[in-house]
């Protein structure tokens, strides 16, 4: 089975939601076999920041929603934004 990397946007409840907070409990909140690989802080406007993270998943039916359906009920994320979904490259060690 393929693994994919999908790149999504979340966006803070409100402009002074603590986005290193939400990161520490992204982990907590996906199921198992998902993965965060990476992530960024990106400027929206005003000063409001957004967060862009790479998550590896399952190439299986459902995992995309379960996926999203979790970083959802994170707590101080607002809404989120699929970048995009792509199969994972190989791993270079």
């Amino acid at each position: 089975m393929a693994r994919l990397v999908a790149r999504i946007k979340i966006l803070p409840m409100e402009s002074d939601t603590n986005l290193d907070e939400i990161i520490k409990d992204l982990p907590l909140q996906i199921p198992s076999g998902m993965e965060l690989k990476r992530y960024g802080k990106e400027p929206l406007a005003f000063g409001i920041s957004t967060l862009l993270c790479d998550f590896a998943l399952d190439d299986s039916e459902g995992q995309m929603d379960a996926l999203e359906e979790s970083i959802k009920k994170t707590n101080g994320v607002s809404e989120i934004q699929v970048i995009s979904v792509s199969r994972q490259s190989v791993n270079i060690k």
